[in-house]
């Protein structure tokens, strides 16, 4: 709290000394967004574009504030502000693609990452978001395919492999989905009450999970 404190007061200080510097404006605005005060971060954005309306990361940050407020519509249209400055960003192209699958478009959301894969092959951000609509659309051996691109990028995320366990479990191999889930108790600790449940019900069919959120 208090590192976020002493930015706030340096990028104040930086807005009074030249307040056309858009970054100032739209770095208040990330240290707000962590803080959880929304509606200073839209502010500090919606200066930050006043100053500069093609700067790229204001767009994106009122996008990114907008998807977490689940106000999709507005998070799609900034995203697709922010992506019509910045095409090649493989970053946005994958926040494009989220806010499409919750407005209800997996099929755009699919093409939207896809390519920001094409930009950007490393992505595991976007591979991974694949693999979330691929599992709402039942369509597990495919969300499987791109979880284990995920792996083999980030073997230590234990996020993924839990995800990889409730594919499995999906797909009716129980046995490689036990291992993935003691693969994430073991990569996280912290998490155990969540992926002990799943393991205790690893038998049970999975109707009442949601498969759009690993």
């Amino acid at each position: 709290q208090k590192e976020h404190e002493t930015a706030l007061t340096f990028f104040r200080r930086s807005v009074r000394l030249d307040p056309s510097f858009t970054y100032s404006h739209t770095l208040s605005g990330h240290e707000f967004v962590a803080n959880e005060d929304f509606e200073k971060a839209a502010t500090c954005y919606r200066d930050a574009l006043r100053a500069d309306e093609r700067h790229y990361n204001a767009w994106y940050g009122l996008g990114a504030i907008y998807f977490r407020q689940e106000k999709h519509d507005l998070a799609e249209y900034h995203f697709r502000k922010a992506l019509s400055i910045n095409p090649q960003s493989s970053v946005l192209r994958c926040h494009l693609g989220m806010a499409q699958h919750a407005n209800g478009r997996a099929e755009d959301a699919l093409e939207t990452l896809a390519s920001a894969l094409h930009i950007d092959p490393r992505n595991p951000q976007a591979r991974y978001q694949r693999a979330t609509i691929y599992m709402a659309m039942d369509r597990p051996e495919e969300a499987l395919l791109e979880l284990e691109r995920v792996r083999d990028a980030a073997p230590r995320e234990a996020s993924v492999h839990f995800a990889m366990g409730r594919v499995l479990k999906r797909l009716g191999r129980p046995e490689q989905a036990m291992r993935c889930f003691l693969t994430a108790l073991d990569l996280d600790p912290k998490d155990n009450n969540l992926i002990s449940k799943t393991m205790a019900r690893l038998d049970e069919p999975d109707l009442d999970e949601d498969e759009s959120e690993f």
